[in-house]
């Protein structure tokens, strides 16, 4: 099963896109939504690492960006919605804000 996973992960990171400013007041990620996670550290990281191994989770490239505890924000609809930590897109948002995979910071003006 951890390699049917590690397979799945390995191939999401080789075929996803990578955030792209829209040139207005905020920025797009076109992998799905904005995150605010609290800390976005390298997989080769302590905190990361640690993270990854207990979700069983390979990623090929220890360098890759890891965003640790992530929210979605949606600055379309600002409302509410703030972040007073990091704002990053994400190649793989799929571990239920425990980490997100593959990030790339962005500046959004909320």
């Amino acid at each position: 099963m951890q390699f049917k996973l590690s397979a799945l992960v390995a191939a999401a990171l080789a075929t996803s896109a990578i955030a792209a400013p829209n040139g207005g007041s905020g920025s797009s990620c076109s992998t799905g939504p904005i995150q605010c996670c609290d800390s976005v550290q390298p997989a080769s990281s302590a905190a990361a690492s640690k993270l990854l191994g207990l979700l069983g989770v390979v990623v090929q490239d220890l360098n890759v960006l890891i965003g640790i505890t992530c929210t979605p924000i949606d600055v379309i609809g600002v409302g509410g919605n703030s972040c007073s930590a990091q704002t990053v897109c994400c190649e793989n948002n799929s571990f239920k804000g425990v980490v997100a995979i593959g990030c790339t910071p962005i500046n959004v003006n909320l």
